[in-house]
């Protein structure tokens, strides 16, 4: 996610200072990646850097007000025109995580997915009972965007259960595979045994 690009974004509906930003992003988001104040004020100075915004007169109670420059708004264009690149994936703790217990010995990888599958479960469950009030009946933009991330929080954990399911009926196969090729080879030996 780029932060950079959302207060951009944000900017453009007028000028606005630090915790304005914030607000207006967790708001716009549901929260559901909440922002550091100080993540926000290193990326205006960024920004402010490279001449995509500056900054406008102070308000009343001395907040430092930025507001989006003819280049920021070239850059908001070209953000939300060109598709998000899926050439470099984003590290996935779980899936580093399941590649590991899959390689390292005495870790039981079947409660590692069931541990998983447990509480990904439980975040659907979070994520249904919200869509049950789903904001994103109201006509509001900022509603039908908290609507937007939560159906994208639904899709997503249910990919998760259908991949963990996924990753499970591989194990199986695996350990069934190991042990019908260590009977084989145990008949195998048995065999050549007897010959002798």
């Amino acid at each position: 996610m780029s932060v950079k690009q959302a207060l951009l974004a944000l900017l453009e509906q007028g000028p606005m200072y630090g915790y304005q930003l914030r607000s207006e992003f967790e708001q716009r988001t549901g929260a559901t990646w909440p922002l550091n104040i100080g993540q926000v004020y290193t990326t205006l100075s960024r920004l402010e850097r490279d001449g995509l915004v500056e900054t406008a007169a102070s308000d009343d109670e001395g907040h430092v007000t930025y507001r989006i420059t003819a280049r920021g708004r070239n850059e908001v264009q070209t953000w939300f025109t060109t598709p998000v690149a899926r050439t470099q994936p984003p590290r996935d703790e779980l899936a580093i995580k399941l590649a590991l217990a899959v390689t390292v010995t005495g870790v039981d990888v079947g409660q590692v997915i069931q541990q998983q599958r447990s509480a990904t479960m439980a975040a659907l469950q979070d994520y249904t009972r919200l869509k049950r009030r789903d904001p994103g009946r109201s006509p509001e933009p900022a509603e039908l965007a908290w609507s937007l991330v939560l159906d994208s929080l639904v899709f997503s954990a249910e990919a998760e259960i259908r991949w963990l399911d996924h990753c499970e009926a591989r194990l199986r196969r695996a350990v069934t595979k190991r042990r019908t090729g260590a009977t084989a080879d145990r008949d195998l030996h048995t065999t050549e045994g007897t010959r002798s």
